[in-house]
């Protein structure tokens, strides 16, 4: 397809976090006007290891709207 190496790990890490974030655990709360995200969950602490983002920071804004 003529995409550099480089570009391509990216391409793949970025597609792999999204698969991840698909496959989170997301439990409602309080009747449904809630939800948490388990700090355990494997699929979030692959999520965030694949991009570099702060896994409690991304636990938070998960489940919280702005």
């Amino acid at each position: 397809v003529g995409v550099k190496e480089s570009h391509q790990t990216t391409i793949f890490k970025i597609i792999a976090a999204i698969l991840h974030l698909g496959n989170l655990e997301i439990q409602a709360e309080r009747d449904g006007d809630a939800c948490s995200v388990s700090s355990e969950d494997e699929h979030l602490n692959n999520f965030c290891g694949l991009l570099g983002v702060e896994h409690s920071q991304m636990q938070h804004w998960l489940c919280h709207r702005k």
